[in-house]
C-alpha cells in the first residue's frame, strides 16, 4: 500500500510542476510586447515561445479569455484590457503607494523637481510612483519602468537594505555585473559596500545615468529595516545650479521616513 502511495504522490508532484512550468511559459508570452513591438501575430509568438502549435494556440486563447491578450485584428494581438483594470486595483489598493500618497508632492514642493517612488523587482527596480515638477522633462524616470538593481542611488538604497539571505542570492547570480558596477569584486567587499550606504541611510550619486545628473534616495524600510523601496529625485547640475544637495538630501530622507511610518502604523494586528 505504501508503495502505491508513493507512486501515486510523485505523479501528483510531477503533475504540478507540469503544470507550473505550463503557466509560467504563457505568462512568458505577455513579455513579448513592448513599446518597439506592441503587436504580435499568432505565428510570431508560437515561434518566439518554440511551443507547438496546438499549445500555442491554448496558450493564446487563455490569455485572451482572461483579457490579458487582446486581438486586434484577425490573428494578430496586443496586450489587453485586463491589465489595465489590474493596474487600476494596484493604485487603489498598494500599500506603499497608498502610504507615499501627499508625501512626493510635498517633496516636489521642497526642492522644484520630480520624484520618484521605487521597489525591487526580480534583479531590478521598478518605478510604481511618481510626482512631476513643473517643465519636468518628458524622458526622466516614470512608473512601470525598470533600471539595473546596481546602478543608481535609488537602486542602491533598496540594494544595501534587502535582507542577508536575499543579497547571497543575487550576488551568486550577478557577481560579474556587481563587479562591474563598482560594488565590491567579493562578496565580503560587496557586503562592505552596502554596510556603508547602509549606515549613511541614504545615497548621493552623480552621473550614473546621464553626465552632470545628481540623484539622491532614501530607504523605505519595514519595523525590522529591510527595505520595501525608495523614494528618490535627480536633477542636472547645469540646469539646476540653485539646489541646495544637503537641503535635497534631507527632505529626501524626510519623505522615505514618513512613508516608513506610515507602512508601519497601517500594519494589521
Amino acid at each position: 500500500m505504501r508503495d502505491v502511495d508513493s507512486s501515486e504522490s510523485a505523479h501528483e508532484v510531477g503533475s504540478v510542476a507540469e503544470s507550473a512550468s505550463s503557466l509560467a511559459k504563457m505568462l512568458q508570452i505577455l513579455r513579448l510586447f513592448s513599446e518597439t513591438e506592441p503587436v504580435w501575430s499568432t505565428a510570431a509568438i508560437i515561434e518566439a515561445m518554440e511551443t507547438s502549435r496546438s499549445t500555442g494556440y491554448f496558450y493564446i486563447k487563455t490569455l485572451h479569455d482572461a483579457g490579458l491578450l487582446n486581438a486586434v485584428r484577425n490573428g494578430h494581438y496586443t496586450l489587453g484590457p485586463g491589465i489595465i483594470e489590474m493596474d487600476l486595483q494596484l493604485r487603489l489598493t498598494d500599500p506603499l503607494l497608498l502610504a507615499s500618497q501627499g508625501v512626493l508632492e510635498d517633496l516636489v514642493d521642497k526642492i522644484g523637481h520630480s520624484a520618484v517612488l521605487l521597489t525591487a523587482f526580480r534583479d531590478s527596480i521598478l518605478c510604481i510612483g511618481e510626482c512631476r515638477a513643473p517643465n519636468s522633462p518628458a524622458n526622466r524616470f516614470s512608473r512601470g519602468q525598470r533600471r539595473p538593481m546596481f546602478q543608481g542611488a535609488g537602486s542602491k538604497v533598496i540594494l544595501a537594505h534587502l535582507p542577508h539571505h536575499r543579497l547571497k542570492a543575487i550576488y551568486a547570480r550577478q557577481s560579474e555585473e556587481i563587479e562591474n558596477a563598482g560594488l565590491g569584486s567579493t562578496w565580503s567587499v560587496f557586503r562592505k559596500t552596502l554596510g556603508e550606504i547602509k549606515k549613511d541611510g541614504f545615497l548621493l550619486t552623480k552621473g550614473e545615468f546621464n553626465p552632470g545628473v545628481y540623484g539622491v534616495a532614501a530607504p523605505i524600510l519595514t519595523d525590522q529595516k529591510t527595505a520595501l523601496g525608495s523614494v528618490a529625485v535627480a536633477w542636472d547640475e547645469l540646469e539646476r545650479r540653485d539646489i541646495d544637495v544637503q537641503r535635497a538630501t534631507l527632505a529626501v530622507k524626510q519623505a522615505a521616513a514618513t512613508i516608513s511610518e506610515r507602512l508601519t502604523r497601517n500594519q494589521p494586528a
